[in-house]
């Protein structure tokens, strides 16, 4: 026992003490804040307004397009978007209206005489002032209003620019048909108007929570477990490759079992992993708990999933369930291969199964109490990912979650024992890569 401790001190102590461990257990809610925030910072960047040129002969279409390009009409129609998402925006109202009118000023319309002009000539023109860069892109409206529109641009990848093009002319020439059937468009805006649904979760004790807000807590607990797994098995991986390239486990192994000094290993690193995930979730608590003292955000929170310090037991309990698992995985990896760069391309396999689980972790959310929700959660490599996201959707038995337990200790049993016999004859093999073959023939006779 005194050996084995003397491990789990060793590797603890190797793995927090690094300045990596550090900036990791820093840098990871600054990338997970920079995941959420930095795609709404960018498309609230203001870029250089697209100059286009709208031709159009008939003078029927173009007009209603222009209208539909202007600010006000565009500011309209991205206040609409956001009334009907299921999120509102994080600003005042008055706030709110200023930057999605500051959003929509994107078009300047530059005039282009087409009197006595062909097609050909029309196209012609308008590209060689595309090409001197004194138009952005230009718009050629059809005679009949079902006929062919073409959009040319040099900005061709702003996506957002050319999706209000499409707008515009749809609902121009949806006007334009009202119209044409004597029927008043306000009147079709009216009928077709969408009424607000607030939707809302209810829990196993029949309480309201919101349901966007489980899907983001689910999510966050779902990848977090998922991140964390992958980065100590990869530790536990090139550990062993470490120990094996430098032929410090022949030292090792004169005073300390092989099974002391993988068992001692992986419980090290795993008390690291434990210790970063407590600082992330004691972190996530205390910006929580400072969040709910704010009064503009406070209604927000409030509609957060219920955590209880029971549920962060068992968050804690089912990523140490999923490390030893996937841990021993890499540990027998290791022992095989000769390099980390070998070692690299047989993790795959695991990480994708981990990846499977965190893809199932989104039918759990779904339905937490469906048969698939019930059997991911407890089978092995899965349930330590999809049970804690299950368990924050909607608490189940007491029953299940002893299952799902008891079901991975069995599967961590099995997998330690495997990769035990493969770790005592595989760390003293040098120079190749063990084969299936041998490996089976590792497990039969050791």
């Amino acid at each position: 026992m005194r050996k084995f401790l003397a491990v789990v001190k060793h590797e603890y102590r190797k793995v927090v003490l690094r300045w990596s461990f550090l900036i990791g257990t820093l840098l990871f809610p600054v990338l997970g804040a920079g995941f959420a925030f930095v795609p709404a910072l960018i498309f609230s960047l203001k870029g250089e307004p697209t100059r286009i040129v709208i031709v159009d002969q008939a003078g029927k279409i173009g007009p209603r397009i222009r209208a539909n390009l202007s600010p006000e009409k565009l500011a309209e129609k991205q206040a609409e978007a956001f009334k009907n998402q299921s999120f509102e925006p994080t600003v005042g109202p008055k706030d709110s209206a200023d930057s999605l009118k500051g959003l929509s000023e994107g078009f300047v319309f530059v005039p282009f005489d087409t009197n006595g002009k062909t097609d050909e000539q029309i196209r012609s023109e308008l590209n060689a002032l595309a090409a001197e860069k004194e138009i952005d892109a230009y718009l050629l409206v059809p005679q009949q209003p079902d006929g062919k529109f073409e959009f040319l641009s040099r900005k061709a990848g702003d996506f957002i620019a050319t999706g209000a093009i499409d707008d515009a002319v749809n609902d121009a020439v949806r006007a334009e048909r009202l119209t044409a059937a004597n029927i008043s468009e306000s009147t079709l805006r009216q009928i077709n108007q969408k009424v607000e649904i607030d939707t809302k979760a209810i829990d196993e004790h029949g309480r309201e929570k919101n349901s966007d807000a489980l899907l983001a807590a689910s999510f966050v607990i779902g990848l977090m477990i998922y991140i964390s797994l992958t980065i100590y098995g990869q530790v536990i991986l090139g550990a062993v490759v470490e120990e094996k390239e430098t032929r410090i486990a022949e030292i090792l192994f004169s005073s300390a079992k092989p099974f002391e000094l993988m068992l001692g290993k992986l419980v090290g690193v795993g008390l690291a992993g434990l210790t970063q995930l407590g600082i992330w979730v004691t972190s996530l608590a205390l910006l929580v708990g400072f969040l709910m003292l704010q009064t503009d955000i406070a209604p927000f929170l409030a509609g957060a999933p219920h955590i209880t310090p029971l549920m962060v037991v068992y968050f804690l309990l089912f990523f140490l369930l999923g490390y030893f698992l996937f841990a021993s995985i890499f540990a027998l990896i290791g022992s095989m291969v000769t390099t980390v760069q070998e070692g690299g391309q047989f993790a795959f396999p695991p990480i994708m199964v981990m990846l499977i689980g965190f893809y199932f972790s989104f039918a759990v959310i779904r339905d937490p109490s469906s048969p698939l929700s019930f059997w991911v959660s407890i089978a092995p490599f899965w349930a330590p990912i999809t049970m804690p996201v299950r368990i924050l959707a909607e608490t189940p038995p007491f029953w299940q979650i002893a299952l799902s337990i008891s079901v991975n200790v069995l599967a961590i049993c099995g997998m330690v024992w495997l990769c035990a016999r493969v770790y005592r004859v595989g760390m003293l093999m040098y120079g190749k890569r063990a084969t299936l073959p041998e490996v089976w023939k590792w497990i039969r006779e050791s």
